[in-house]
């Protein structure tokens, strides 16, 4: 089991501090702008929350594509809603052991918290970056998402569609933060000046 709390209240700082003309700003998630990413993550912590409480939710609720039309006027207070609700659900220890259900598929609880974690501390940087905040993740929560995006990675070495891009090659002694980045389809350096993209 692991403490999601930590990198769930740095999102919930980070779209509380985000202006709104910044949504249309370009994100390292290929494709997306800000405001896509905040519909993501909308709808990410409803649906993970849900997984961890183990509440098997309709299929009309599950998240759709995330899209900036759908970005309600209320989600500067809606998303850290949610956020701190999946803090809640994956504090519980039972959400992580048996089965439990995410966008219609049967997963262990385990797996599902450790891919809401990922979600929650890359699409952090993603809006971090983006909007000229500054970002920070626990290391244990960064090991742990390595876990779950190394295998991925290793055996999609042209990215996975839908979940991360090809991996991005970063120096063996960098960070494992940068690391992390790098699994997920990420340039660790995106928007700097020696960045390569």
């Amino acid at each position: 089991m692991l403490d999601i709390r930590p990198a769930t209240d740095t999102l919930v700082r980070l779209v509380s501090a985000v202006g709104d003309d910044q949504l249309t700003r370009s994100t390292p998630c290929a494709g997306s702008n800000v405001a896509h990413l905040l519909d993501h993550v909308d709808g990410l912590a409803f649906a993970f929350s849900a997984a961890g409480t183990k509440t098997r939710l309709p299929l009309e609720l599950q998240a759709p594509k995330a899209d900036a039309a759908h970005l309600t006027p209320e989600w500067r207070t809606q998303i850290p809603e949610r956020l701190e609700v999946l803090a809640g659900a994956w504090a519980d220890p039972g959400a992580w052991v048996g089965l439990t259900q995410v966008g219609g598929q049967e997963l262990p609880g385990e797996l599902a918290g450790v891919i809401a974690l990922n979600e929650v501390v890359v699409h952090g940087w993603d809006i971090a970056v983006a909007c000229g905040q500054p970002y920070d993740s626990e290391p244990v929560l960064v090991d742990a998402a390595i876990g779950f995006v190394a295998p991925t990675a290793a055996a999609s070495p042209q990215g996975t569609p839908g979940l991360f891009g090809p991996p991005v090659t970063v120096s063996e002694d960098a960070p494992s933060f940068y690391r992390l980045l790098g699994l997920t389809g990420r340039d660790p350096f995106w928007g700097k000046g020696d960045s390569n993209g």
